[in-house]
């Protein structure tokens, strides 16, 4: 799956650096090459994705070789990795982790670009429902989901660590 992102599908039309390189708003999305393994990690790094009891590097590992998961890619025209979303699903429901834009491009429609890349992944698995989970403390992002047409379900998740 790839999907081309036109400018008109962001907020906002000025051009700014990224990485030293122009950009001009076209993002190609498609799944991750290892290639950009390590730029994705240091992306959900900058971001703030990360936590110390998840090691990225193995989440992306296992997500990029699992038959029913990806993460997909948002590449500026000259290649450099600018967004990331993981994208799986259980049969039942899809699952959206790892979400992320570089900082200086927020604001100009690439993490809604690419939920839609993720919400078209699983449903051409003819998967009916997509999720993610968002952190109580992060109220930008609930609010970003809820304009996309998310809401809160009556659930709680529980976990439980099967490594130490």
């Amino acid at each position: 799956m790839s999907s081309n992102v036109s400018p008109d599908d962001r907020t906002d039309d000025r051009t700014c650096s990224a990485g030293g390189r122009s950009y001009d708003g076209a993002v190609d999305i498609a799944p991750l090459t290892p290639a950009h393994h390590e730029d994705a990690m240091a992306l959900w790094r900058a971001v703030g994705l990360t936590r110390p009891w998840n090691d990225p590097d193995e989440d992306l590992r296992r997500a990029v070789r699992g038959p029913a998961s990806t993460v997909l890619a948002g590449l500026d025209r000259a290649g450099g990795l600018v967004a990331t979303a993981m994208v799986g699903h259980d049969g039942h429901r899809g699952w959206v982790y790892y979400l992320a834009v570089a900082p200086e491009l927020r604001g100009r429609g690439l993490a809604r670009s690419m939920m839609h890349a993720c919400e078209r992944w699983v449903s051409e698995r003819g998967i009916p429902k997509i999720q993610l989970m968002v952190r109580r403390d992060n109220e930008a992002a609930a609010n970003f989901y809820e304009h996309l047409g998310y809401e809160s379900s009556d659930v709680t998740v529980l976990a439980r660590r099967l490594t130490e």
